[in-house]
């Protein structure tokens, strides 16, 4: 393997190198921004034309977006520090979760947010918007509260791909001013005490 990452200091390029660090991978990383002009250079738009990140390389193989990155590293090493699925069964629920992650707790909630927090001085300021993100987010928790009620990783395995998403959607929704109910609080802070995280975001970060 010969693996390259562009981008960091987002809840989206933490998660690769998330995974890489769970599974002891060695790669290169380019921690570009996603604003600051370094994605839309000649020598970017080669790599990934959407001009977002992150974006990884292995070898000639380019893949970009987030939770499409992390099920192709999950599938290149076998580890005990990562949950893999192995039968058809179990690996749709785990794809139902990062689905579901994906689509009801960053792009529908946390995202639009942003574009209202930090970004409001291209999308403009809108207190309604935030508000209903906020409930809507509210509203999808509670679902993973009731599921954590009695396991302590989100697919009731071991630690794996969905927990990732999901605890770098939290880590978001913290920075926004979320209460985090009982249970998912409890489950952050473990998770949150993993080596592979503390080394992903120390990275991801530049701390």
């Amino acid at each position: 393997m010969n693996l390259e990452f562009w981008g960091a200091g987002t809840a989206r390029t933490l998660r690769p190198i998330w995974v890489a660090e769970e599974l002891n991978l060695k790669y290169l990383l380019h921690p570009i921004g996603p604003r600051t002009g370094e994605t839309q250079t000649e020598d970017y738009k080669a790599l990934n034309p959407k001009q977002k990140i992150p974006c990884i390389r292995n070898n000639e193989f380019l893949l970009s977006e987030s939770v499409a990155i992390c099920r192709y590293l999950q599938g290149l090493k076998n580890s005990p520090n990562l949950f893999k699925p192995s039968d058809p069964e179990s690996i749709a629920l785990e794809d139902q979760w990062c689905n579901f992650i994906y689509g009801e707790l960053d792009e529908t909630s946390l995202y639009v947010m942003r574009r209202h927090y930090d970004l409001k001085a291209i999308y403009g300021s809108s207190s309604i918007v935030v508000e209903s993100c906020r409930e809507y987010f509210y509203r999808n928790l509670k679902v993973i509260e009731n599921t954590l009620h009695n396991q302590d990783t989100l697919f009731g395995y071991d630690f794996g791909l969905a927990d990732i998403l999901l605890v770098t959607c939290l880590d978001w929704a913290v920075a926004y001013d979320f209460e985090l109910p009982e249970n998912i609080s409890n489950y952050h802070k473990k998770i949150k005490l993993r080596d592979g995280y503390k080394k992903a975001v120390k990275i991801n970060y530049g701390l």
